[in-house]
């Protein structure tokens, strides 16, 4: 298992370009940074290799310029041509270990776990941090097996040493509860990219972790 325990990215933006529905994706981008974003993940299902590439590097001078980790979900050549932070990829996606074969310890590896039993699987030891996917079901994201529930972040957090990553409807109704539960991060997607105001999102779901 590696050794980075620690995940000081408490607030954590999940974007795509049709998330996005009041101002243009990277300005979203920029000003959920300003309002205190920690990290980014781009999440492009739709795009071609040549327009998801595109968008990445034009999201890493972004996320360059602020210090911002970048990371990019499921492609995980996108992550190297790009020099990401970290990659995110789910149980149908490459697995971890196939990741670090290829790439070694570029990459921090992020893992959707959707069962318990995904605890006892070898690809584990290859894996830096856990998306708790989802915690309460969304729209963005259909194919999910467990709604984990505030509870299930609490019996996790007694399982395992690896950061867990909040995802799923994740507001400010319920992000301060995510995180008194155990969540080292909460993931947001429509809470900021659907706000005409991002840097004012973004903010006030920061204040509600801090608080």
């Amino acid at each position: 298992m590696p050794e980075e325990i620690n995940f000081p990215y408490p607030l954590y933006l999940v974007l795509s370009e049709q998330d996005c529905i009041h101002l243009p994706w990277l300005q979203v981008a920029e000003e959920a940074i300003l309002g205190g974003v920690d990290m980014i993940q781009l999440r492009e299902k739709n795009a071609d290799h040549q327009e998801f590439i595109k968008k990445a590097k034009a999201l890493k001078e972004i996320t360059d310029r602020y210090r911002v980790p970048l990371v990019i979900n499921d492609a995980v050549d996108i992550a190297a041509a790009v020099d990401a932070w970290g990659i995110h990829v789910g149980q149908q996606d490459t697995p971890p270990s196939e990741i670090v074969a290829r790439y070694g310890t570029k990459f921090r590896i992020g893992w959707s776990i959707e069962s318990l039993s995904q605890l006892d699987s070898p690809e584990i030891k290859y894996v830096h941090h856990l998306g708790v996917s989802p915690v309460f079901r969304t729209d963005t994201k259909k194919d999910t097996i467990t709604e984990w529930g505030i509870s299930g972040i609490r019996q996790l957090k007694t399982l395992t040493p690896l950061p867990l990553i909040a995802i799923g409807h994740i507001d400010e109704s319920n992000i301060a509860q995510a995180h008194q539960a155990g969540a080292s991060s909460m993931a947001v997607v429509s809470a900021i990219c659907h706000s005409d105001n991002p840097r004012e999102a973004a903010f006030a779901l920061k204040q509600k972790i801090k608080n």
